[in-house]
């Protein structure tokens, strides 16, 4: 059997760091960790080839080359998945699904799917393959049941052109304890923490390292202090694999907030070589943390916590978000003072989303507020997905407030300073191979031929990283590109709204 993989494009956005790539000379930022896991579970005598579109363009000769196509997508990914499952029907090839765009209800949009592999792979993959081995292969395949992570296989590193990418991922654990009224990851990976053992994180690095892959590995986990213990005991066996080969990467990871009141977690993930964690915060309003399930972070005081975090040397990324039905008018300036007084360079804020499935999205539909709109499923890009109490103008034009607020040159430089004032790094960051030239790159697009304010932007941090905090050098560089980008974002969702006849209602 000949087997084509295809990991669908990513729209443009805050997430996806298109700007950045063009600076550091890479296609994409993230690899489709979940297909080519998939590839893992397929017979070893089947002939596999994969295209990620987010990186490299897909030619009809390939199409026709492959017996099977498959494809996992997220919501984000649906007009691609689209596109590519009419390309692929009109070549005479079926096509097989999976990935969470399948579990929120888009059964009309996508009724002509051959085949529908949902769940976890490791349960349902398995199953289609025995059928279509022996003729018989049924329309959808999912499971209720949660697999056994012991079991899962080391992803085929392979299949990959890792010089495409700025990172690669891997998954320690899923599952995550909390349940957050917006959130789908219990929906879809279950509140039982449940994660591989230290045997298995190892042989994935080690066989990640053997493709000559150096650098940044996103630990694509759900909470990854979901079971303080176990994060323990795999993070002393990642330390020591790392002295041991001259530390060749460096992690970022998702956490909770809870991640300050640990030292020594904090210390064990620092000699792992983890640089970075992303933190829901959501909104300073406890009030409304407490009303969207958010009771973790309310029982913190949550600036201090990323100072906290920030000081054991870990750079924090932050989700926040507007719109929720307890939001008062001053919301808006709150979360800008928050976000300011955190020294959070990397602050993605959102408006409320609605995701099919999530309590949340149950609740607004039996108070008759959800809006019949294309479920886009990116909460940064101002649509709106319900009747928010406080109005669609006063929520659009608030959620601009905060972007143009945050991300103008002088917003984004004092949260610079702030985090330098915290900021304690454990180890100065190594420079690798392309440092060099994308610094050139960045001195060139951002320092030189970009306009407005942003130049004037950039060279003060230049002046910050040679002059005051040298140890910081590279987090101060990298910040600045990354302003380019979230300030060309900005201006990108301005430009939508601008004629917009809501807006002048």
């Amino acid at each position: 059997m000949k087997a084509l993989l295809v990991s669908p494009q990513l729209p443009v956005s805050f997430w996806n760091f298109q700007s950045v790539l063009k600076i550091i000379n890479k296609k994409a930022v993230y690899i489709p960790l979940g297909l080519i896991t998939a590839a893992a579970l397929m017979p070893p005598d089947w002939e596999l080839k994969l295209v990620d579109l987010n990186a490299q363009p897909l030619s009809d000769d390939q199409l026709r080359w492959a017996d099977l196509v498959f494809a996992g997508a997220m919501i984000v990914q649906k007009e691609s998945m689209r596109a590519l499952i009419d390309r692929a029907h009109r070549l005479d090839r079926k096509v097989i699904v999976g990935g969470p765009l399948f579990h929120h209800g888009v059964e009309k949009e996508f009724s002509d799917v051959d085949h529908r592999v949902l769940n976890e792979a490791e349960i349902t993959l398995p199953r289609f393959i025995r059928d279509l081995e022996s003729g018989a292969p049924e329309r959808i395949y999912q499971s209720g049941k949660k697999c056994d992570i012991h079991t899962s296989p080391i992803p085929r590193w392979d299949l990959l052109d890792t010089r495409l990418y700025a990172s690669m991922s891997v998954q320690f654990s899923r599952g995550c304890p909390y349940r957050c009224e917006f959130c789908d990851i219990p929906i879809l990976q279950g509140r039982r923490f449940r994660s591989k053992t230290p045997e298995q994180v190892l042989r994935e690095l080690t066989a990640l390292l053997a493709t000559g892959w150096r650098g940044r590995i996103f630990v694509a986990d759900d909470n990854f202090i979901g079971d303080r213990a176990r994060v323990k005991a795999i993070l002393r066996r990642i330390a020591a694999w790392q002295t041991h080969r001259g530390h060749p990467f460096v992690f970022n990871t998702e956490a909770s907030i809870d991640l300050a009141g640990d030292g020594e977690l904090m210390r064990l993930m620092n000699e792992a070589g983890f640089k970075g964690v992303f933190i829901g915060l959501e909104t300073p309003d406890k009030d409304t943390l407490r009303q969207c399930g958010k009771d973790q972070n309310c029982r913190v005081n949550l600036l201090e916590s990323v100072r906290t975090i920030q000081g054991h040397g870990l750079e924090v990324s932050g989700g926040f978000i507007v719109g929720f039905d307890s939001d008062k008018e001053d919301i808006f300036d709150r979360q800008i003072q928050f976000i300011q007084k955190s020294g959070i360079m990397t602050a993605m804020i959102g408006i409320l989303y609605a995701l099919p499935g999530t309590p949340l999205y149950r609740r607004l539909k039996k108070e008759g507020r959800l809006l019949e709109a294309s479920c886009t499923g990116s909460n940064t890009d101002g649509q709106i997905t319900f009747v928010p109490t406080m109005g669609v103008r006063n929520l659009i034009n608030g959620y601009r407030k905060v972007l143009n607020h945050i991300y103008s040159p002088d917003g984004y430089h004092e949260r610079i300073l702030r985090f330098l004032q915290y900021y304690r790094p454990v180890r100065r960051r190594p420079l690798r191979k392309g440092d060099i030239a994308a610094l050139f790159r960045s001195v060139l697009y951002v320092g030189i031929l970009n306009r407005g304010d942003g130049k004037r932007f950039y060279w003060r941090a230049v002046y910050q990283a040679l002059f005051c905090r040298q140890r910081c050098f590279a987090e101060i560089m990298e910040s600045a590109v990354f302003a380019h980008h979230f300030q060309s974002q900005t201006d990108q969702i301005n430009g939508r709204f601008m004629d917009e006849p809501l807006m002048r209602a």
